[in-house]
């Protein structure tokens, strides 16, 4: 797009269908660069992509040209056909329906790159479900708790 400037920061978290625990610390980083390369693919920036054996964050600087739920959608599903057809898993992969999307500044891209490196650490502390309704309520985000993903308590 000619003569468009932007500065679109977007942190999307989602989560393995069911809430299982599947993504394993010995292929996250090999599904963790794949997603990369997923939005490096679209013409995106990558920014940092990390999460745990039950979800991932991803952090992208977005073109305006591009929708973040078109983006969301190629991400799960060539990232659950790339893990099915490496057989990571027995039986099939696949993630929840839906994602959150958060918006950051410029100012604030440090700040969620750290946050988003040391999830093993965060998570020591929080659960993924207080995490994720904490950004909710951190962004003002309406939502009726029926319709967040599943939990597994």
């Amino acid at each position: 797009m000619a003569g468009t400037f932007s500065q679109i920061y977007i942190q999307v978290v989602f989560a393995v269908k069911g809430r299982g625990n599947l993504i394993c610390k010995q292929w996250k980083e090999e599904l963790n660069k794949y997603i990369a390369g997923i939005i490096k693919g679209k013409e995106q920036k990558s920014i940092i992509v990390n999460g745990m054996p039950d979800h991932i964050h991803a952090f992208i600087g977005l073109r305006p040209s591009m929708a973040i739920s078109d983006l969301v959608r190629d991400i799960k599903n060539n990232s659950t056909n790339f893990v099915n057809e490496n057989e990571f898993v027995q039986g099939k992969f696949s993630w929840q329906d839906g994602y959150g999307a958060f918006s950051y500044s410029r100012s604030q891209v440090e700040t969620v790159f750290n946050y988003i490196s040391t999830q093993e650490r965060h998570h020591k502390k929080k659960t993924f479900r207080e995490e994720y309704i904490a950004f909710l309520k951190k962004f003002e985000v309406e939502y009726n708790e029926k319709y967040l993903f599943e939990w597994i308590e």
